[in-house]
């Protein structure tokens, strides 16, 4: 009982036991320290105090001098106190690092807690006070901070996030010997950091492996398996450059444990997005991950250095630079990057450094207007769309660096990007380099919208992307928009829907319009059709006048109706969409995802929000009259519709960096259920069609800036009929839907598979991975179902009620790869990566890894003669004998008892995995064993030598001694 230890007569209470450690020289003595400020030395052996020590503030810690005749305690009042083991009434020394000491010679001001110390010596030298806590409390808003003492000199080292624990890394593991600090192990709430104590400055060890992948969210992220195994060396080197300054130069002073290996020898790779726009590479090969290289995105713009200085947008009301898709073509290294602000940014990887003097920047106005923008007394002329606007403005337009912003006569902002591109030379460093910058701007008051698709095609030296109005296509080679419409236009006369560009409120008041549309739809086709024009966007002046009847007057209180309510639904999508915003609630999150869930917005959205949601590059047949193929680009929108796009690209060399890419639309239409997720295609044995690409060149070396032509000519595209593909070896068109999937054969467009998918959800998230050596088609429902089929037949091959769809996280971020794998963010801070591979799951137990390693124990301290003839030095102590039933009796029966089930834990480990779970732990039984064997048969064969070299030794003294006297010896 507590008044047993202090005292029998004591009446006060001392609180709460905060601390019991024993002597580092006499095992039998134990140090026990109250919460009130009171310790006592414990004599196991005679079952009483030896020593009682007593202060006024409350104890926190306590710390032991090896020697054991010293101890040091941290108190709540931000001091230390030093005890001498024999001086138990006062304290020999009492310490306030943090207290400002008064003139007067009185006690220093009180400071906050020291919440731990511990007390380390060194053989040469001074020995290491090392706390955390202690500041004073006038330092208002510092960060938590670990303070090192030694000798005269303190350092205060403060941390990014609170103080968990922290523990000094030491020579040896006995606590009676010199400890000789070497690092500190500091545990932070969110983060691991080892300091050097052997460095001037104690700096930092740099973590071998990232502890946090969230230190700015994670807004999105994508998965490859099976990369070029030239990738992560690539990345890996010019990550390496990045290495900040002020890094300990020593290892890493904790090692132990083994990854395991595995059978899976391809390389893996992550990428995740952040929300302050920067980009990190991962090695997620076997089961390790491993940082490659981080690159940001914000760098292009100029950031406001005030709260006046907002942005022009209002899209988001922060995380103007959060990156939404991502994507990415391995064998090129081609990287594009669109972020929530309705930018886009090309990317190419370069190992060497470079200095770009002016970025290349696109501003393009993607906007179709659905109603008239006119005031109550006047009439104004309308076009059917402003992105129909002559791509030839834009051009000029976008190579000026100072906006072309305008005002409106109303005073609505116009012609305005979100982000503003910095003006002065920016330096590159090796790694990825920002090419082009695109970026969508305010037309008519309304910021631009969130970028729904993008892809990109080195081969081709194109980039495409999508939202709600329409579609774009830059050729990033030549710095030109090639293709700017809204996604009414790209149907031209053959649109299924019959939609005009008008509110519906208009649409009841409309006479003739729908043959109008039609006939000018028509015109603008066989325009673009029109191998003279160049682009598809090469609209003037002149082309809209000629249009007929596309404008009619409208009343002031039916504009401002569909305004408002279309104004209302895309705030809504807006909002819905940022990467930021999580929606928990099934009833918003089924609204976010479905295209069909009310009639209402229905009308709207078929009216006029038609997003483009899929887009695919490939060389194949455009219309069924086809005869060879030829590039061309697929899109996918969201009430279903697959439309086909013809690229006319010219030869390699310089004819690329001059002659413009012709761009048409086919007016071929597939139609599906459900808005389109992924597209992809399949040759006559069922093999992916991978899109064209262009292997990686270094584009800085000066040798080869004279040899682009002639990486051109290298490209794998081609568009004379002669080396085209014959019409008898057809392509299939794989296209999956939210709702359902259709394998269709080209060039005769009849669909041979069709599968419904689900009817009572939808699908999240499509791809065409590769597994076992063939390809097959994997989707995640919002129900939680994870299923794949067989291309081409989509027979169902798996069909797992895996993850309820219960945050709309997982539904960002869930994504699909090659050899069975797929991964998303299970939570704000972690990345959950799955298997649907019955190959990955047998070698699961092989891949996991071994956290401890058995290493040798290092020899304990001589005691040396006079120690051991005098009784100094460790002493041990039996407990066992002490504790045990023969000296403390038997417990009592109220007392806790273990009662071992039928078969115990491990027969229900052995019931729940089944015969290869009792091979696995009876194969690693036998390891054990033999490795137990071995070691005993190496100690007996010790053993023996030791007792030969005895016996050796005995019989040597008695053949030197026998013959002597006693009086001799």
């Amino acid at each position: 009982m507590w008044n047993k230890a202090i005292e029998l007569s004591s009446k006060t209470h001392p609180g709460l036991i905060v601390h019991i450690s024993d002597n580092p020289m006499d095992e039998g003595k134990l140090l026990i320290g109250f919460e009130s400020g009171t310790l006592v030395l414990w004599d196991l052996k005679s079952k009483k105090g030896e020593y009682r020590y007593s202060y006024d503030e409350a104890i926190h810690s306590v710390a032991w001098h090896h020697e054991g005749k010293q101890f040091v305690c941290s108190h709540s009042d931000g001091s230390l106190t030093i005890w001498n083991v024999k001086s138990p009434i006062r304290p020999a020394q009492i310490i306030t690092p943090h207290g400002k000491l008064p003139k007067d010679g009185k006690k220093p001001e009180p400071c906050k807690p020291i919440l731990k110390v511990e007390y380390r010596t060194c053989k040469s030298g001074d020995p290491f006070i090392i706390f955390s806590g202690g500041l004073s409390y006038d330092t208002v808003g510092r960060r938590p901070c670990l303070t090192v003492m030694h000798g005269k000199s303190t350092a205060v080292l403060e941390m990014d996030y609170p103080i968990v624990d922290f523990l000094t890394l030491c020579e040896t593991p006995y606590p009676s010997d010199f400890q000789e600090p070497h690092a500190v192990v500091v545990l932070l709430e969110k983060d691991l950091v080892v300091v050097d104590l052997g460095q001037n400055g104690y700096p930092i060890f740099e973590n071998p492996y990232p502890l946090d992948i969230h230190e700015s969210p994670v807004t999105c992220c994508e998965y490859f398996a099976d990369c070029p195994v030239d990738l992560i060396p690539a990345l890996y080197s010019v990550g390496a450059k990045q290495k900040r300054q002020g890094y300990s130069k020593k290892e890493w002073p904790i090692n132990g444990g083994n990854w395991g290996l595995g059978t899976q020898s391809y390389p893996e790779i992550i990428i995740t997005g952040h929300a302050d726009g920067s980009l990190k590479f991962w090695d997620a090969s076997a089961i390790t991950l491993q940082v490659l290289y981080k690159m940001k995105t914000s760098k292009v713009f100029e950031k406001s250095r005030n709260k006046e200085e907002k942005p022009n947008t209002d899209i988001v009301d922060e995380d103007p630079y959060a990156i939404q898709i991502i994507s990415w073509c391995p064998e090129s290294r081609m990287l594009c990057v669109a972020g929530v602000s309705a930018h886009v940014i090309v990317y190419k990887f370069s190992k060497q450094e470079m200095t770009t003097e002016v970025i290349q920047m696109l501003e393009i106005r993607l906007h179709y207007e659905i109603n008239d923008l006119e005031s109550p007394d006047t009439d104004q002329v309308l076009s059917v769309g402003t992105s129909c606007q002559g791509s030839n403005s834009q051009t000029a337009n976008s190579q000026s660096h100072p906006s072309t912003s305008s005002t409106s006569s109303d005073g609505l902002r116009d012609n305005v990007p979100c982000l503003k591109i910095k003006s002065t030379p920016l330096k590159q460093g090796a790694g990825y380099q920002a090419e082009v910058v695109i970026q969508l701007v305010w037309v008519n008051g309304e910021p631009p919208q969130q970028i729904t698709s993008l892809a990109v095609n080195s081969s081709y030296g194109l980039l495409v992307f999508g939202n709600c109005n329409g579609i774009a296509m830059v050729d990033y080679i030549q710095k030109t928009v090639l293709l700017n419409l809204g996604t009414i236009e790209l149907y031209g006369s053959n649109d299924p829907y019959q939609r005009q560009p008008k509110s519906p409120r208009k649409t009841r008041q409309a006479s003739g319009g729908l043959c109008d549309i039609n006939e000018g739809s028509t015109a603008l086709d066989d325009r673009c059709k029109s191998p003279t024009s160049g682009s598809a966007s090469s609209c003037n002046s002149e082309d809209e006048q000629k249009m007929p009847n596309f404008i009619e007057k409208v009343k002031y209180k039916s504009r401002k109706f569909s305004k408002t309510i279309v104004s209302d639904i895309a705030k809504m999508s807006r909002k819905l969409s940022l990467p930021t915003e999580l929606k928990p609630d099934l009833d918003v999150r089924d609204n976010s995802f479905s295209r069909s869930r009310s009639s209402s917005v229905t009308s709207i959205d078929k009216e006029s929000r038609e997003a483009i949601t899929a887009l695919h590059f490939c060389e194949t047949y455009t219309r069924k009259a086809d005869t060879c193929t030829s590039p061309c680009l697929w899109v996918g929108t969201t009430l279903g519709t697959v439309l086909v796009i013809v690229l006319n690209l010219p030869s390699g060399g310089e004819q690329r960096l001059t002659q413009p890419v012709i761009v048409s639309p086919s007016g071929t239409i597939l139609r599906l259920k459900g808005g389109i997720l992924r597209l992809a295609f399949l040759d006559t044995t069922g093999s992916l069609i991978l899109p064209a690409h262009e292997p990686w060149r270094e584009p800085n070396l000066q040798e080869e800036k004279d040899d682009k032509d002639k990486c051109r000519k290298l490209r794998p595209v081609s568009v004379s009929p002669s080396s085209s593909q014959e019409i008898s070896e057809t392509q299939y068109a794989v296209i999956c839907s939210e709702k359902q999937a259709k394998v269709i054969s080209l060039p005769s467009q009849n669909c041979i598979y069709k599968h419904n998918i689900t009817e009572t959800s939808f699908v999240l998230r499509a791809d065409i991975v590769g597994l076992n050596g063939s390809i097959c088609l994997a989707c995640f429902c919002a129900n939680g179902h994870i299923m794949t089929f067989s291309l081409p037949s989509l027979r169902p091959l798996l069909d797992v009620n895996y993850l309820p769809l219960t945050d709309m996280r997982i539904a960002r971020t869930f994504c699909f790869t090659n050899n069975g794998q797929a991964l998303y963010l299970v939570s704000p801070t972690e990345i959950q990566r799955i298997t649907y591979s019955q190959g990955t799951c047998e070698n699961l137990q092989e891949m996991l890894g071994e956290l401890f390693t058995p290493v040798e124990t290092p020899e304990a301290p001589n005691r040396g003669f006079f120690k051991g003839l005098f009784g100094g030095g460790a002493q041990s102590l039996d407990r066992e004998e002490l504790f045990g039933e023969s000296a403390a009796g038997k417990p009592s029966r109220s007392l806790a008892q273990h009662i071992p089930g039928t078969g115990g834990i491990e027969g229900v480990k052995g019931a729940a995995s089944g015969v290869a779970g009792e091979l696995a732990r009876a194969r690693i039984a036998l390891d054990e064993r033999g490795q137990k064997l071995s070691e005993l048969e190496e100690r007996t064969a010790a053993m023996l030598y030791s007792a030969d070299t005895f016996s050796k030794h005995a019989h040597d003294v008695m053949l030197k001694c026998k013959d002597k006297k006693w009086y001799q010896f």
